[in-house]
């Protein structure tokens, strides 16, 4: 057995162990990669909160940092957290009419009408500035406080509005007259607004007064003159609001849209000899 049996070869002696170099940090050239855009306030705003925060200097970074990301969620749609960081710097800094601006525009979007109201009347009271009146004037709507619906009206109109804000706000109170079954005024206001008028190149505003007065006939049972204010707005735009959808529930085809203006005019024909 001691003849027989087999050497097996010695095994290999193990290479010397070297420890690898640590591997050099990869600096990434200026440019190449997208960083996340820093989201800032205007500095006015800034100094604003700053001056008018009575605290320590920690909690009025803080209230600041809360109003910036505030700005950045309603700007992202999420007014959820918008509303909760903007009233919480409006607590504290109620005088800050850009806070009370923002709290009140998340509240609306929200549909938290008495609050909503609350802070976008402060901000008119602090600026002086009527173009979220018309929002107030929707909050009232939608508590039924016709009568203070009005008299915000009465005070947007002596405010010298744009013309864009008034025909808002004459919307706003003809949609509410129309709650209230009061028909032939909100169809005289709008008509009084310039809703009955044929354009061919409406701006914005002339939709809006335009969709305004064939709800306000729709609701009134005047099929006839609804149908013609939905053909108009459906006309311009055939997706703008559910003009076409409620034009068709009331029985009437689409229009055809109006031709658009030209732009090379027409090249006079050559006389022949």
């Amino acid at each position: 057995m001691e003849g027989n049996r087999v050497k097996t070869p010695a095994p290999m002696p193990l290479a010397p162990w070297v420890p690898d170099a640590a591997p050099s940090k990869v600096k990434i050239a200026a440019g190449t990669v997208d960083a996340k855009p820093v989201y800032a306030l205007p500095g006015d705003v800034v100094a604003e909160v700053r001056k008018a925060f009575v605290g320590t200097s920690y909690q009025r970074e803080k209230m600041v940092k809360f109003l910036t990301r505030a700005a950045e969620s309603y700007d992202r749609h999420r007014y959820e957290e918008a509303l909760r960081l903007a009233k919480a710097v409006a607590d504290q800094v109620p005088g800050v009419a850009p806070v009370r601006e923002l709290a009140g525009l998340a509240a609306y979007r929200l549909e938290r009408w008495p609050m909503s109201r609350a802070h976008l009347k402060a901000y008119y009271e602090l600026t002086g500035d009527p173009q979220h009146l018309p929002l107030v004037m929707d909050c009232e709507r939608a508590t039924r406080r016709y009568k203070q619906l009005e008299k915000t009206y009465e005070t947007l109109a002596a405010a010298e509005p744009t013309a864009e804000v008034i025909a808002e706000a004459r919307i706003v109170l003809a949609a509410a007259w129309a709650d209230d079954r009061r028909y032939h005024e909100a169809i005289e206001l709008l008509i009084r607004a310039g809703a009955a008028k044929n354009l061919r190149n409406p701006s914005y505003r002339h939709v809006r007064l335009w969709y305004a007065l064939a709800d306000v006939y729709d609701r009134a049972g005047d099929v006839a003159m609804a149908r013609d204010g939905f053909a108009r707005v459906v006309a311009v735009d055939p997706e703008a609001y559910d003009a076409a959808a409620r034009l068709k529930d009331l029985g009437a085809p689409a229009p055809r849209k109006n031709r658009k203006k030209r732009t090379v005019p027409v090249s006079k024909k050559k006389n022949v000899d």
